[in-house]
């Protein structure tokens, strides 16, 4: 397939100008392809020569201004207009599309708890070729208009308002103009709930086998819907662009969300069959209201070019943590941000494959490599650049910037100069400066304190590991006055602000030396932070103690970084996490310190020989979890130590039993998504099989619960097992995405290296060979769940450098494997430090 690159979409914007798509899609044809029927409305601005994308199962016909051409000229994806004259065009299109089981495209789902099928867009990029031809760049932004003939049942949803016709066809109000990647259908027989605000229709929509978990949170969704989208209407002058506002939660979905105007289409996980905790409702709560944000920064004004879809994703990623704390109930949302997104950036970052914020064009020459580009820095390091030039620019400057912003690009295109520009017009700060030293530089930079006191003052010296200038406060605590009270609280004594590295010597203050002193206390910027001695000893045994969840996260992170960096026994990370989660309230970091703890230090940090005691102490702090929580007060802690209990488990006895008796002993009672994380453990451990597989698909036949067989199949520790899984990945291309990735996910264990030694060799040539076959959104999940993460050696950091020489590496494979073997290297890097 071509890829389109910079260059040529520059030419071709300058070259033509689209003006409409009239898109007829008629999905009635059977489960493998659909009709699509497009007429392109387009001039322009000289004769010559273009292109238009294309990527059908069968191209029947097509016609330029009455006359008809060839279908064999379609070449892979692109079909050549050729001696066009100046002035306006119709270009017309009928083909056959293939749906798509990878979450690209058109893809088509069929529920195995009730049969029902369900079909849905995913256009990101450049998949809007997979459904109908364009001209399919960001910048050709047009008007559409949609007409589906779907199968008698369904509902048809879409970017606008939808009508359906006496002939059984349904037609959307066509749109303002928008870009190709953000065209919208959803068809199926959809489960809805339909409200109206601000004279507007919404409606959230789900699968019927999970209508009754839509409807009981039904009243918390469209609440966070509603909440939010006032606030927005508060900060932004620009009034919401579209005509009604529908959310769908649909099935296999590649990513959390995508933003397309009027239709914002979510993974259907979001809508709970198990219990989950407040901090879960909260992820979800920040995902619409992140895409939320997206109708006015990506939708009313979009990107030029891929090279600035920093601007897209770090501003919805801080506008939805913000407008949430400001909105809802969910007043904490930045310690989740902190001690779960951030880390994602600063690991990002510090990878081979770190890129700038807002990467210099010449880095992002095509599509392929754009794809590249959706991770922890885009998201989350541009979200913390972000709340950083808010603290250091002021939100009323910041947010009269955005609006200007808004008010001179909307329903077009801009560029981080644009950005820039008009965040300069709104205050006499040098923004410019600011987004050289913030947005086009790669890497953490590192804030150090050194304490120097005297008898009766104490004073401050950051040593600054970087060139990013910082605006920050510096948290003073002491022990409480009286230890009868509480001898492990801290009380703060002081917070003031400093720049670094301006004035990053503070005057000397009154008083001797605070037991503990927090660099970037409330985490407003972006950078690995250290403690003095003093501090560090006083962190140790008080950690619990600090009374701010934001400062316990920026002091968690603090142990997270020092053990990656091999300045910290991961032993002692854990001995921290039993010592004070006990007494943790904060749920986001009780969850974040127990995923770190059991995914990064038991199960890469830490050597074959000291994982079991590990797991005991894991094991340990959960139960302590557990007895702490007897009397019901805390269900969200409680469900989360439940779950790391299980995964933490060597010996199949407890857990066992609470599957065979249906629940905790004082709960809470086994849900879906514990049976099947339990039934996974049993695998692991050899204390299942087949037969009790079966019997619980039998019993849940739902699309999770195939996720969950197929989990469980591949975690059985045999021979069969393990060849059966591997076929099953890398020679079954009928395998969905969710199912490919449950297989994959199931297969490498820590206590079957042994086992599936073997095919740590085969993994690479396969994978390479799976992900040509298949394409980018395999090949994602092929580099990110199939990888053999748990063969921590050299020869197996030998193999996966060598790997990196293969030409044939597309790149969402390569991209993976750089991370992969990256955190490879780092996992022997700490092994080897203690």
């Amino acid at each position: 397939m071509s890829v389109l690159t910079r260059d040529e979409a520059q030419t071709r914007a300058q070259f033509l100008d689209v003006h409409r798509y009239t898109i007829d899609l008629d999905l009635t044809g059977g489960e493998e392809t659909f009709d699509s029927r497009t007429v392109i409305r387009f001039t322009t601005a000289t004769a010559g020569d273009t292109f238009v994308e294309l990527k059908p199962a069968t191209l029947r016909s097509i016609s330029l201004d009455g006359q008809p051409l060839d279908p064999a000229d379609l070449t892979e994806n692109r079909f050549p207009l050729t001696a066009l004259t100046t002035g306006a065009h119709e270009l017309r299109i009928d083909a056959a599309m293939r749906y798509s089981r990878t979450g690209e495209g058109m893809h088509r789902f069929t529920d195995p708890t009730d049969g029902e099928t369900y079909v849905y867009t995913q256009l990101f990029m450049e998949d809007v070729q997979r459904v109908f031809a364009a001209f399919d760049q960001p910048d050709l932004k047009s008007v559409f208009e949609l007409t589906v003939t779907a199968p008698d049942g369904w509902t048809v949803l879409g970017n606008g308002i939808a009508e359906h016709r006496a002939d059984g066809r349904w037609t959307l109000a066509a749109t303002p103009p928008i870009s190709t990647y953000l065209v919208a259908v959803a068809a199926g027989p959809w489960h809805s709930v339909t409200t109206e605000h601000a004279g507007l229709p919404f409606g959230i929509h789900c699968r019927r086998s999970l209508a009754p978990y839509l409807d009981t949170d039904a009243d918390e969704i469209l609440d966070i819907t509603r909440a939010c989208f006032d606030r927005f209407h508060e900060k932004f002058d620009e009034p919401y662009p579209f005509d009604s506002y529908d959310q769908a939660f649909v099935p296999e979905f590649n990513a959390g969300a995508m933003e397309n105007p009027g239709l914002v289409t979510f993974r259907d996980e979001f809508i709970y069959r198990s219990a989950v905790t407040d901090t879960e409702r909260q992820t979800r709560g920040m995902v619409i209201a992140h895409e939320m944000a997206h109708m006015w920064f990506g939708d009313l004004v979009t990107l030029a070019w891929w090279d600035d879809i920093w601007l897209n994703e770090s501003f919805a990623e801080y506008m939805g943590y913000q407008t949430l704390a400001e909105a809802t109930r969910f007043t904490d949302t930045w310690v989740d941000f902190g001690v779960a997104r951030k880390g994602w950036g600063y690991d990002a970052d510090q990878r081979p494959s770190t890129h700038p914020v807002a990467p210099d064009p010449a880095a992002v020459p095509d599509t392929a490599s754009a794809m590249l580009n959706f991770d922890g820095i885009s998201y989350a390091k541009g979200a913390s650049a972000l709340r950083q030039l808010v603290a250091w620019l002021g939100e009323k400057d910041f947010l009269a910037g955005i609006n200007t912003h808004f008010a001179r690009h909307k329903f077009a295109n801009a560029t981080l100069a644009d950005f820039i520009d008009n965040l300069a017009s709104a205050t006499d700060r040098d923004v410019h400066a600011w987004a050289d030293a913030w947005l086009r530089t790669t890497g953490v930079d590192t804030l150090t304190p050194h304490i120097e006191e005297t008898d009766s003052t104490w004073s401050l010296t950051v040593d600054h590991n970087g060139s990013r200038p910082h605006r920050i406060a510096v948290g003073a605590y002491d022990h409480t006055p009286d230890t009868h009270l509480d001898a492990d609280r801290l009380v703060p004594r002081d917070r003031f602000e400093i720049d670094v590295p301006h004035n990053g010597t503070a005057e000397a203050l009154p008083g001797r030396r605070p037991a503990l002193v927090v660099l970037n206390d409330g985490d407003l910027s972006y950078a690995k932070v250290r403690l003095d001695p003093t501090s560090w000893e006083t962190a140790v045994r008080h950690l619990s103690g600090i009374p701010d969840a934001l400062t316990r996260a920026v002091v968690w992170n603090t142990a997270r970084d020092m053990v990656r960096d091999g300045e910290l026994t991961p032993t002692v990370y854990l001995e921290a996490a039993r010592a004070h989660l006990p007494h943790e309230t904060d749920l986001a970091l009780a969850q974040g310190v127990l995923a770190f703890a059991g995914i990064h230090i038991t199960d890469h940090y830490l050597t074959p020989e000291h994982r079991p005691a590990a797991l005991a102490t894991l094991t340990a702090l959960c139960r302590d979890l557990i007895r702490r929580t007897e009397d019901g007060h805390n269900p969200g802690l409680r469900l989360i130590a439940v779950r790391h209990l299980i995964d933490a488990a060597t010996q199949p006895d407890t857990i066992h039993d609470w599957l065979t008796n249906g629940t905790v002993p004082g709960g809470p009672e086994l849900d879906p998504e514990l049976r099947w994380r339990i039934l996974t453990r049993l695998a692991v451990l050899g204390a299942t099989d087949e037969t009790t597989i079966a019997a619980e698909l039998e019993h849940d036949p739902s699309a999770t619960g195939q996720q969950g067989a197929a989990r469980c199949r591949a975690a059985l520790p045999t021979p069969e097992a393990k060849a059966a899984a591997w076929h099953a990945l890398f020679n079954d291309d009928s395998l969905s995405n969710y199912l490919f990735t449950a297989t994959a996910q199931g297969f490498w264990q820590p206590e079957q290296a042994d086992l599936v030694r073997d095919y740590v060799p085969r993994y690479y040539p396969e994978a390479t060979r799976l992900a040509a076959r298949r394409g980018p959104a395999i090949a994602e999940a092929a580099g990110r769940y199939a990888f053999p993460a748990h063969a921590i050696d050299a020869e197996s950091l030998h193999l996966g450098e060598q790997a990196l020489n293969d030409k044939d590496l597309i790149p969402a494979l390569r991209r993976k494997l750089i991370d992969q073997i990256d955190d490879l290297r780092r996992a022997l890097t700490v092994r080897n430090a203690h």
